[in-house]
């Protein structure tokens, strides 16, 4: 029995109905979308964060990564970085499609999530990302990326059920990745803060309260 196939005996009718309806990465980000966003100290495996019905950016991505291996694509995450101390990192499940590179996240802000695979590289594609990474201090903390780390190099992990197996492949290797920077220090010490007027924007239908800086474990 292959890997995503055994992933899929796991579930549930409804649930494994649901995951083969996910047909193409945008439907796979509207699934996402779908799903309470949930900062809690718990990374899930792809099974219970169907189970369970919520997520956050990490064990959301990896689900990513799952069924878009399902439709073929390589599975690819990538982690985007900021400035130690001032933000959450934001992991992206990333595609491509004739050379160029998408992404689908799962994140509590409404701009950090998918985009269509129409840039060359993926400094191009972090990038589209930069405006908008900023903290609850209002600040653009977004610093770097880290390059494609292939998840199907660890399915003696059994990282799609179980949990632990996605925690030992989160923090023994994916974690271990060294960031590309995007700025030098000299561009980060002159950047503008986030105006409120964008910033209002940028929250829009976010919960502030799982936010860096707020949420409990903060």
């Amino acid at each position: 029995m292959s890997f995503i196939a055994d992933f899929e005996t796991r579930l549930p009718e409804t649930l494994r109905k649901k995951f083969q309806s996910l047909n193409s990465p945008f439907a796979v980000q509207e699934y996402l979308n779908s799903l309470p966003y949930i900062a809690e100290e718990r990374d899930r495996s792809p099974l219970n964060v169907m189970l369970d019905e919520q997520c956050h950016c990490l064990d959301g991505g990896l689900l990513a990564v799952l069924a878009l291996w399902r439709l073929d694509f390589q599975p690819l995450m990538i982690d985007i970085v900021p400035e130690p101390g001032m933000d959450d990192d934001h992991v992206l499940a990333i595609y491509k499609i004739d050379g160029r590179w998408g992404a689908v996240a799962k994140s509590n802000y409404v701009n950090l999530g998918f985009r269509e695979a129409v840039y060359k590289t993926l400094r191009e594609l972090v990038m589209t990302y930069f405006e908008h990474y900023c903290s609850v201090a209002q600040v653009k903390t977004l610093r770097g990326y880290t390059r494609p780390f292939d998840v199907s190099r660890y399915l003696h992990l059994n990282w799609a059920v179980d949990e632990a197996g996605a925690n030992k492949m989160f923090y023994q290797h994916f974690y271990k990745c060294k960031p590309i920077p995007l700025i030098t220090p000299q561009m980060a010490s002159r950047l503008s803060r986030i105006t409120d007027r964008l910033y209002k924007a940028e929250t829009l239908y976010t919960d502030l309260s799982w936010s860096f800086g707020v949420r409990p474990n903060h």
